[in-house]
């Protein structure tokens, strides 16, 4: 590769043509080192009195930021935890109340059942003793029709007869007429 050769230009032909293009614009060395001055010292009287603090303030921003970004998580979590310990704590109680309505239907099933049978038992003595009351009765009122049938037979037989009869013969009557019922009964 070759190079072009650059004619060095004179360094007094670049001072020249500076020092009219700064006529020209208003530009001098000496305002312009002037006023670096006064940029640089503007620069770090800014950066020591508003930059610092704001920075600061911008910091204290950012970590305070931090930090409620942190509490929203953390609060966010304490509420899922929250929600799961509420839905966990319906859980319990709809099983405990669904155990306990279980518990008190079959409680009154088996109550009910026991009711049930103590009034089966119940009527059904009732019935037994209905029963042995008629029987009784009834035994009561043959007893009574017997002996009023066997007196009926022995005044009918002393009239019959025309004479007293004794307590054999009356005896013996009784029996005769008993069997007589007794075989006609059954």
């Amino acid at each position: 590769m070759i190079i072009p050769h650059l004619p060095l230009a004179d360094l007094n032909d670049i001072k020249t043509n500076f020092e009219n293009v700064g006529l020209q614009t208003g530009f001098s060395l000496q305002q312009f080192l002037v006023q670096c001055f006064v940029v640089t010292v503007l620069f770090l009287v800014l950066r020591k009195f508003a930059w610092q603090p704001v920075r600061t303030i911008l910091e204290q921003r950012r970590t305070a930021i931090e930090e409620s970004m942190a509490n929203a998580q953390k609060i966010k979590k304490e509420l899922a935890d929250a929600e799961a310990t509420r839905l966990s704590i319906i859980q319990k109680a709809t099983e405990q109340a669904s155990a306990i309505v279980a518990a008190a239907e079959k409680a009154a099933v088996s109550r009910g059942e026991v009711r049930t049978q103590e009034a089966t038992r119940q009527a059904e003595e009732i019935v037994k003793k209905a029963h042995e009351a008629s029987v009784l009765d009834r035994n009561r009122l043959m007893a009574e029709l017997k002996q009023q049938v066997g007196a009926l037979v022995i005044q009918t037989t002393e009239k019959v007869a025309g004479k007293v009869l004794s307590s054999d013969d009356q005896t013996r009557l009784n029996s005769e007429t008993l069997r007589q019922l007794s075989a006609t009964q059954n």
